[in-house]
């Protein structure tokens, strides 16, 4: 019982959802506790943010928090209000005429979206660190009671170069992500609950909240949903991305072991002509192989020149053939690659493993099923699972090639069969101006590359067992 009462709380230890409930309430426990316990100086530093500290001689610290309350409280109502309190409704007069026949824009549902979201994370912002004023108060209330002087400015500033160097060198780069990654996805996930599409652009027309009703059209098999056309796709896309990563990850596997071989002369001219293809851009490489197969490309003239046809092969106007020629490309330009990483890690192996195995009696086929796989997958696990999700995306490639046809009718939105969802977002986006349904689709990506990386990372030897392969 014993035994089981443990684990029961261990388990319950180590639930996130129990972890950040429980570590809330001790906050707002501990906010209550600084306000009823604390001085008046603390008390009012819960309205005017760095009052404490500066009664408290600690001036920069205190400025420090003041300057932020009084930057949001100037942005809030000189800027953030204004759009913060049309999020509800994203707008509701875009336009009037005057007497004149001139026009005057009013609302823009595009700006009162995104700053009021940013108005919306800089509240939320706001709040940690008044929640850190309220922390630095307690703390200097309890170094005092404990009768320890509190450090001084200089110490306070000599801090950010030493103790605290990391939080310094870091605030740059992390207001960066806020704001160029973080903010742009937040933007993105709301604009896929709304109708922005080509009739609804703003200025001129304004787009507004629509709950679920994009969603429901994307997973909708009806004459206005396009759910069989993003079943179609994502199966191309999953498709294409296992075959794009696996076959070039085992063919450049087998270059890299052919040139590794005792025997082969010219080991570094062989490996210079295969790096080429990685030095000529793929835009120049890819477009000149797309001209080369289509209709009237060399490929078709010199087969029909020679006979061997009667009529051009439809490489790209066909789905399956363009398919096929698109994995096949992608070799050669994916070989490469992994025959770089494969040389370094197939000279790591001991050459003692194989010693040992050839007085065995195994065959070369035995010893790289037993050796130079192992320890290859092993070592490249993590880069197979990075390759993949990057297939999952790789736009170049369909798009220099195909630019996702052939289409056809039977798919929605100008989707085409070689389409993978990144190139399907982006005819929605730059072609048709669907903004709110590429939004969904977006989300749809990140799901679908969310749920591969995290299943896969969490089975790889590699990252189960570090120190488990021998």
């Amino acid at each position: 019982m014993g035994k089981e009462a443990n684990s029961g709380s261990v388990a319950k230890k180590q639930n996130p959802v129990g972890k950040f409930f429980s570590n809330l309430g001790n906050d707002f426990k501990e906010i209550g506790l600084t306000f009823v316990e604390g001085d008046w100086k603390t008390k009012i530093s819960f309205l005017i943010m760095g009052f404490g500290p500066i009664m408290r001689k600690q001036v920069v610290r205190g400025l420090a928090l003041l300057a932020v309350e009084v930057v949001f409280i100037l942005y809030l109502v000189g800027f953030g209000w204004n759009y913060l309190k049309d999020i509800g409704t994203l707008g509701t007069v875009a336009r009037v005429m005057n007497d004149n026949g001139t026009y005057s824009y009013n609302d823009n549902s595009f700006l009162i979206l995104l700053y009021g979201i940013l108005t919306i994370v800089l509240i939320f912002v706001f709040l940690l660190v008044w929640r850190v004023n309220v922390r630095v108060n307690r703390n200097e209330e309890k170094l005092l009671a404990a009768g320890k002087k509190l450090a001084t400015n200089g110490q306070d500033l000599h801090s950010l170069l030493d103790s605290n160097f990391d939080k310094t060198l870091m605030a740059l780069p992390f207001t960066g992500v806020m704001v160029f990654t973080a903010l742009p996805i937040v933007f993105m996930i709301c604009i896929a609950f709304t109708d922005y599409d080509a009739n609804h652009q703003p200025p001129t027309n304004l787009f507004t909240w629509v709950g679920l009703e994009n969603f429901k059209n994307m997973f909708s098999f009806g004459t206005s949903g396009i759910g069989s056309t993003f079943l179609t796709v994502l199966a191309w896309t999953l498709i294409w991305a296992f075959f794009a990563t696996f076959l070039t990850y085992f063919c450049g596997m087998g270059v890299a072991i052919m040139i590794n071989k005792k025997g082969i002369k010219f080991k570094k001219l062989w490996r210079t002509i295969l790096v080429v293809t990685i030095a000529v851009p793929q835009f120049v490489s890819l477009l000149y192989v797309y001209k080369m197969f289509a209709n009237d490309g060399l490929i078709n003239t010199y087969l029909m020149k020679w006979g061997w046809i009667s009529s051009y092969i439809p490489f790209w106007s066909n789905a399956t053939l363009a398919k096929v020629l698109i994995i096949i490309i992608n070799l050669w330009i994916g070989i490469p690659y992994t025959m770089l990483i494969t040389t370094g890690l197939l000279m790591n192996i001991p050459e003692d493993l194989y010693e040992s195995a050839r007085i065995d009696g195994a065959t070369g086929f035995q010893m790289f099923r037993s050796i130079t796989l192992p320890y290859m997958l092993f070592v490249t696990g993590p880069f197979l699972l990075t390759q993949y999700t990057g297939n999952l995306n790789n736009f170049n490639v369909i798009y220099l090639l195909t630019q996702g046809g052939p289409q056809s009718m039977a798919l929605s939105n100008k989707a085409g069969y070689t389409d993978l969802l990144v190139t399907w977002l982006y005819k929605m986006t730059v072609n048709d101006t669907n903004y709110r349904m590429a939004a969904v689709l977006g989300i749809m990506v990140f799901v679908v590359t969310a749920v591969i990386s995290l299943a896969v990372y969490g089975i790889l030897p590699s990252v189960k067992d570090e120190e488990g392969f021998q």
